[in-house]
């Protein structure tokens, strides 16, 4: 049978609750019969100590022997429970509390080790059946009777053990019963709260066994609460969106990945088809090997693409903030690079940047591609014969880095949809016939990776892409509030 845990819990309660009143009852037990003892004990003092100097008082005038202190014994024994002897300075019984005037404690000696003790101390306590004196041990006390002459007698008290014990087992009744009631209601609720304790638990176990089936769209409640558990049930419904996001994340890459390679695939073996059969005229064939030619470019740009992707995901930030480097040569060597590319769009170039060094923290092969897609890009997208403007500044322990192109607006609801992968922005920029959606993804993880921001404003015909460096010589500092990103059409 499978162990649950509210049983578990519940079993470590009672067990726990058990081993704390067992302990509790030894010593209670041990603590009360002493206590018992102990009062009994000075309430046989304290009667003691009246009969001594009662007879201290009368000792003059009464013979210990007479009939007066039998009847002052017997009415003190009757108002205080005790056994009561009074013995002559030898030792010798003399008087008794029994009302039977033959009584067999008459004229019986006290033990030589209780007459020594009251000899040297004055006063005895113990255990004992006085040498016969009595048929069972018994609680008893003695005093030394003093007169004006001397030692008069000894008085003798004596209690039986078996009133102590019951007084003792009704208080130990009392504990037991009021022990075994708290008991009980601890058990009960203990199990009430371990198995309330255990709902969200299986609540969770039960989403979770979901989750395993593809089932990502359960979530658990916080039934309110604002203890760890509620925290857990906090954390577990942000894992679950987490999943959610990353399935549909997923499902969605999968889809696109398929369209975008079927599209090309198809276009090539179409074609690839028309060629072998001779569907195709000869005198065509070179225009549809170049269409071939151009597709399988594309094709190997969407790998290209989707292994850079896998490379950025697996990054080191801690090892990609230990380098540095100038980010202002970055610039001029990515614009070198891109130069018959922007010529080729009959564009100008209007660059801003410090003739001074601007050395920032990161990977200089990954913010060159970075800015490389966000200038190709611009260049894809402005208008021919317009100006393409780069600008670097320091600001704030930062560098920026802005990319303005001027052609058609990016439309406002795609915005915060232009750094996911494969989006395209066609309907708006649709010459972009080569691009496979991934270039400003690439740029956001990059930029993500080096814990950098990245954000674009559209309007009025202007695009403007600005990004974030850290400064080498500054530690480093918080992320800019938030995803400001929307985006522009990616590759």
């Amino acid at each position: 049978m499978r162990k649950r845990i509210y049983y578990r819990n519940f079993a470590t309660t009672a067990a726990v609750m058990l081993l704390s009143f067992v302990l509790l009852g030894c010593v209670f037990t041990a603590f009360s019969y002493r206590l018992v003892v102990q009062e009994r004990r000075d309430a046989m003092s304290v009667t003691a100590d009246e009969v001594v100097r009662t007879a201290s008082s009368l000792a003059g005038e009464w013979n210990l022997s007479g009939l007066e202190f039998r009847m002052i014994l017997s009415m003190s024994s009757t108002v205080s429970g005790y056994h009561i002897m009074l013995a002559d300075p030898g030792g010798v019984v003399q008087s008794c509390s029994d009302r039977d005037l033959f009584c067999a404690h008459l004229g019986r000696s006290l033990p030589e080790g209780v007459m020594a003790e009251l000899s040297e101390k004055g006063r005895f306590y113990g255990t004992t059946e006085l040498d016969g004196l009595y048929s069972q041990p018994r609680y008893v006390t003695g005093r030394v009777i003093s007169g004006e002459e001397g030692v008069v007698g000894y008085a003798i008290l004596s209690g039986d053990p078996g009133s102590m014990s019951e007084i003792w087992r009704q208080s130990a009744g009392v504990f037991i019963l009021v022990a075994l009631i708290v008991m009980l209601l601890t058990f009960v609720l203990s199990l009430i709260a371990t198995k309330k304790q255990a709902e969200p638990l299986n609540e969770m176990a039960e989403a979770a066994n979901k989750f395993a089936r593809g089932d990502f769209s359960v979530r658990v409640g916080d039934y309110g609460r604002q203890d760890e558990i509620g925290q857990l049930a906090h954390a577990f419904n942000a894992m679950a969106d987490s999943l959610e996001s990353s399935e549909n994340r997923r499902r969605e890459f999968i889809a696109n990945v398929s369209h975008e390679l079927k599209t090309p695939m198809t276009t090539i073996s179409g074609f690839a088809d028309g060629l072998l059969d001779g569907t195709i005229p000869r005198e065509m064939q070179d225009q549809y090997l170049t269409v071939i030619s151009s597709e399988t470019k594309r094709l190997n740009r969407l790998v290209r693409g989707m292994l850079d992707m896998s490379h950025l995901q697996s990054a080191d930030t801690a090892e990609i903030l230990q380098k540095s480097f100038d980010v202002s040569e970055v610039i001029r060597v990515t614009l070198l690079g891109l130069e018959s590319k922007i010529c080729d769009h009959g564009l100008d170039v209007d660059a801003e940047i410090p003739e001074d060094p601007i050395v920032v923290r990161g990977d200089q092969d990954a913010i060159t591609q970075v800015v490389y897609n966000l200038i190709d890009n611009a260049a894809k997208f402005a208008e021919e014969g317009s100006t393409l403007k780069i600008a670097l500044w320091k600001q704030g322990g930062r560098a920026y880095v802005s990319v303005e192109d001027r052609g058609q607006d990016i439309p406002r609801e795609e915005l915060p949809l232009i750094f996911d992968r494969f989006h395209k922005t066609d309907r708006s920029r649709s010459s972009d016939k080569d691009g496979v959606g991934l270039g400003l993804y690439i740029v956001k993880t990059i930029l993500d990776n080096h814990q950098e921001d990245i954000y674009v404003t559209s309007s009025d015909g202007v695009t403007k892409f600005i990004f974030t460096l850290t400064l080498a010589q500054q530690e480093k500092r918080p992320r800019l509030g938030g995803d400001r990103n929307a985006s522009k059409s990616g590759e």
